[in-house]
């Protein structure tokens, strides 16, 4: 029995058998942590997302009156607003390069109006946003700089805010004779219904480090909030970020 075991020990097919299961075994293992990577990503950014706010708005653009006193498209506008902080727990020293915002896609569109999105405005000094042509563009990118600043499209390097806008135009035309107009009432007025307006915008979110390192993760919201044609106006802050997976796509 001992001589058979040893014939089994010295056979070649034996050692390749072996090293089959090792292999195997490694594999194995190699899987646990990518799937795992998958499914968690990051566990430790040297900054990290922190909250997103959204404020819905309705909005009236001029038009060419037909004889009334008011002539408007009926517009909403999405103001978003991405919170990106230093991570306490981590304790190496990094500085943000810059903070990126790309492939944006409209997974659902509404069903009235047409979609747009803008940078932040340059030229009134009171105004974050401006729905102008200039402003419009597909791919934001925040510069780092020692402190942020919205206007300028730039975000401090050891974190800060960052914002777009998605806005919905020509959703309706209104006309009135009324003395006065309150915007946020536009929708309303307008008989334009939450449905109507309903969208899913998907987009990647890039931290690019001075160290070279670049994570990324991909964040879809739904648009806008339920009560902007009721209220005209309406806010909502999301931070439970968890869902956000961060992976890194550059070391």
């Amino acid at each position: 029995m001992i001589r058979f075991f040893r014939d089994i020990k010295n056979h070649k097919a034996f050692h390749f058998a072996i090293f089959l299961i090792i292999i195997v075994i490694i594999l194995f293992f190699l899987g646990v942590i990518v799937l795992r990577y998958n499914v968690e990503g990051e566990t430790n950014m040297p900054f990290v997302l922190t909250k997103i706010s959204v404020v819905s708005q309705s909005e009236g653009a001029d038009i060419e009156s037909q004889g009334t006193r008011w002539a408007f498209d009926v517009n909403e506008n999405n103001d978003i607003y991405i919170y990106i902080d230093k991570n306490p727990d981590y304790d190496k020293q990094e500085l943000i390069k810059s903070v990126k915002i790309d492939s944006i896609n409209i997974e659902k569109k509404p069903n009235l109006g047409e979609t747009n999105f803008y940078r932040t405005d340059l030229d009134e000094e009171n105004v974050i946003f401006k729905n102008e042509d200039a402003n419009k563009a597909d791919t934001f990118e925040y510069v780092a700089e020692e402190e942020t600043d919205l206007k300028n499209m730039e975000i401090s390097n050891q974190g800060g805010i960052i914002a777009f806008r998605y806005n919905i135009s020509k959703i309706a035309e209104y006309t009135s004779d009324e003395t006065e107009i309150n915007h946020t009432e536009l929708l309303k007025k307008a008989n334009v219904s939450t449905e109507d307006l309903k969208s899913i915008i998907s987009f990647n979110l890039t931290i690019i480090l001075e160290s070279g390192k670049e994570f990324q993760t991909t964040i879809t919201l739904d648009l806008p909030i339920d009560t902007v044609v009721n209220e005209g106006v309406a806010s909502i802050e999301y931070t439970d970020m968890s869902e956000f997976v961060f992976k890194r796509i550059q070391n």
